[in-house]
């Protein structure tokens, strides 16, 4: 196999995984538009806890964990706007 056909090759997986990727976001937002925020919400502060958790254990630098952290805390506060917006 070629290096054109290797890079072929990868560029075909890598569209399936974002195609994949963006499946299950779909599903997920239907998922979180058919359930209330109690049902949803501990998942999926369970999935960022994780993921925080998975990022500590690699020794991910400072810099990265921070970024980290700082997306799920804006994650948190769009819900919460979510949640004020819609009582």
């Amino acid at each position: 196999m070629s290096d054109s056909n290797a890079r072929e090759h990868l560029g075909v997986k890598h569209e399936r995984n974002r195609q994949q990727r963006i499946e299950r976001i779909k599903r997920w937002v239907e998922y979180i538009n058919a359930e209330p925020p109690e049902t949803w919400g501990p998942q999926q502060n369970a999935v960022v806890n994780d993921q925080l958790d998975a990022a500590q254990s690699v020794q991910t630098s400072a810099s990265h964990q921070q970024h980290v952290k700082d997306v799920a805390a804006e994650i948190l506060e769009v819900i919460d706007e979510a949640d004020a917006d819609s009582e």
